[in-house]
């Protein structure tokens, strides 16, 4: 779906830790030749989290498909509540920000653990395979936290309940309507769903691009952040995506990923070298924007893996 010139470009309604917005005009000219000139009708990512790359996409390429999916039902639940019922979710997320703003600073922080608390003791009583109003009101609350709570991180515990602190964000944007009715637009030619990243193997069809983004592969044993849902990434699940995108390759589809790029830290990590040996492994600097330690922020360089070559390879 190419948008005209003077429209806006929907953009991701989730903060997300490792969202690809701020690379996404570098990630240009790794993108296949075949999709910039509009020969591929289908996008596949199976690793959706906030959605940055597939709304690039859609907004500019000529795609009449996308498969969206990711292993967390909350984002899963919430992007298909942006795509089917979006006005209520509108209408839902405009009063919780009509009551959050009254409140000074003290109260807007109980609100938010009210909120908090409400959302985690209602996770078990939302039935996943039956789309119902009770939905709305779980993505209103999804999008209420990720947009006050500290650093917009989702991060959950071992009972797999949201954990993130109050964020005591002066006028945070808890909801932008134009941007949801356009998202909701672009969604209209996405199915989204909740499942393991192998299970796209199951999905291809013809003349598709397949971008892979997963939690990334820790640089250090301290930078270890990979719940974003009940199920941590490992080190065998790292290598299980290997084996997926040599699989996918050797069929000749067009596959694009990105990791951490190991040698930050230690030049003698070879994994990806190892493991995505005959791939082309490229490296973009990116901005760490979430950590600890204020000063371990900064530019850094991250791996963009390709099966193929493009015109517009430096």
């Amino acid at each position: 779906m190419m948008r005209r010139s003077n429209e806006k470009y929907a953009r991701p309604f989730l903060k997300w830790a490792g969202g690809k917005t701020q690379l996404l005009e570098k990630f240009v000219r790794f993108f296949p030749d075949e999709l910039k000139k509009g020969e591929i009708g289908h996008y596949y990512e199976p690793f959706l989290g906030s959605g940055a790359v597939f709304f690039f996409i859609a907004q500019r390429y000529g795609i009449k498909k996308a498969y969206l999916s990711d292993i967390n039902k909350e984002v899963v639940l919430t992007f298909n509540v942006v795509k089917k019922d979006v006005k209520k979710l509108i209408d839902e997320l405009t009063l919780m920000r009509e009551e959050y703003l009254r409140l000074d600073d003290v109260n807007r922080e109980q609100l938010y653990y009210k909120l908090r608390g409400d959302y985690n003791q209602s996770k078990d009583n939302i039935n996943l395979k039956k789309y119902s109003s009770d939905w709305v009101t779980r993505a209103a609350q999804m999008i209420f936290l990720n947009k006050t709570c500290f650093n917009g991180l989702y991060r959950l515990n071992k009972k797999g309940e949201f954990n993130v602190p109050f964020g005591k964000y002066k006028n945070p944007q808890i909801i932008d309507s134009e941007n949801l009715l356009r998202v909701s637009e672009i969604l209209q030619i996405a199915t989204i769903k909740q499942t393991d990243f192998e299970e796209i193997k199951h999905d291809l069809t013809q003349d598709f691009f397949v971008y892979f983004d997963p939690p990334y592969r820790p640089l250090n044993k301290t930078s270890n952040f990979t719940s974003y849902s009940e199920y941590d990434f490992s080190e065998n699940d790292q290598i299980r995506l290997a084996s997926l995108y040599k699989e996918l390759a050797e069929n000749g589809n067009k596959l694009m990923l990105s990791n951490s790029d190991p040698r930050n830290e230690n030049t003698e990590d070879s994994f990806f070298e190892h493991h995505y040996k005959g791939y082309n492994i490229n490296k973009v600097n990116a901005v760490r924007m979430i950590n600890c330690k204020g000063n371990k922020r900064g530019a850094i360089s991250e791996l963009l893996i390709t099966n193929y070559t493009s015109d517009y390879f430096v």
